[in-house]
């Protein structure tokens, strides 16, 4: 391990939950067995996206519920829940529900901004408000509110035979310090930190002005120290990366061949900034374990993190994922330094 990383402390993925419309529960029940599968190879954390409107897990919140009965020591996570779809009063009540449930492993991650294609959405998911919605980070700040106990309404006591609370309810201790915010900004990484959040960095950043426009790890490293700078742990601050990891050790011919063509497709928008964002995402990493961390070491913003969240590919079948999943287990991880939990 070169002197200038750190060991990697834990070990985590992050999935999207595909499924087909003509059988919804198998999808559903394949990512379970997935989570499953990661409690028993040793990682730290499992993580779901979310999508709406789209053939990926639309409610993570209830996917962790059910994935909390059916494991006992992994951490859950929300790789993130856009909050511009979400009331926050409701979504604290849901998240605390869960985290007890869980024994206290919930991790939720959020994101600000308006919801994916909003002129489309509006109509159906604010017919009434949708021109005064807010969806910055002040949507986020309710949210911690509610979830670290502040006020929600100015009344509390006896109503009838009827008790009421001024919090939401239930309220789960500790769950406000495993609040994660999903950035790809300066400003969203300094925002975190200011507010006490932890930080999710994934592959996708802003090439915003004044940065190297092609240097992806250059303006993450920039992210992580704006984000520990302004946060009030420095640098004990918790941040996950969640690079497109993809070992090859035990894959078949086949399986490494499709990896290869997978990759190879999503290459050409690494080398610009896309779109009127400049969002500039990050080549995947698609080789034997060795090739991997020696990538990895060589990546500015992964030798200041000990966390990490792998993402798995959208596309890919049950059986790629479990290979996958091995490999970073059994050999990646303790390639960074990393331990298996349990």
């Amino acid at each position: 391990m070169p002197p200038s990383s750190r060991p990697l402390r834990k070990l985590g993925f992050l999935t999207i939950g595909l499924f087909d419309a003509a059988d919804p529960r198998r999808g559903h029940e394949s990512t379970l067995e997935i989570v499953e599968l990661g409690e028993r190879l040793g990682f730290d954390s499992a993580w779901l996206r979310h999508r709406h409107l789209q053939y990926g897990i639309s409610s993570p919140v209830a996917v962790l519920a059910a994935a909390s009965q059916r494991t006992s020591r992994i951490e859950l996570g929300t790789a993130v829940i856009p909050l511009g779809w979400e009331n926050p009063l409701r979504l604290a009540e849901d998240l605390a529900t869960v985290d007890l449930l869980s024994g206290g492993r919930l991790n939720p991650g959020v994101s600000a901004g308006p919801p994916m294609h909003y002129d489309r959405v509006r109509d159906a998911l604010y017919p009434d408000t949708a021109d005064h919605e807010e969806f910055g980070h002040d949507r986020v700040r309710r949210l911690l509110d509610f979830v670290r106990g502040e006020p929600a309404t100015g009344f509390s006591g006896t109503e009838g035979f009827e008790v009421f609370s001024d919090r939401v309810q239930p309220q789960s201790p500790g769950l406000g310090s495993r609040l994660w915010y999903g950035g790809g900004s300066l400003s969203s990484a300094r925002w975190a930190g200011e507010h006490g959040m932890n930080f999710l960095t994934s592959s996708v950043v802003k090439a915003e002005d004044g940065t190297e426009p092609r240097d992806f790890a250059a303006i993450q490293l920039s992210h992580v120290r704006a984000f520990r700078a302004a946060h009030p742990d420095g640098e004990r601050a918790r941040v996950s990366q969640g690079l497109v990891v993809i070992p090859t050790d035990s894959a078949t011919p086949a399986q490494r061949a499709r990896y290869a063509e997978y990759a190879a497709r999503r290459l050409p928008r690494t080398t610009a900034p896309q779109g009127p964002a400049r969002l500039l995402f990050a080549p995947d990493l698609v080789g034997t374990s060795e090739e991997i961390a020696e990538q990895l070491y060589a990546h500015a913003a992964f030798r200041e993190i000990d966390e990490v969240a792998f993402a798995l590919p959208f596309t890919f079948d049950h059986e790629d994922y479990v290979q996958i999943l091995t490999d970073l287990a059994t050999k990646l991880g303790p390639a960074l330094g990393w331990r298996p939990a349990g």
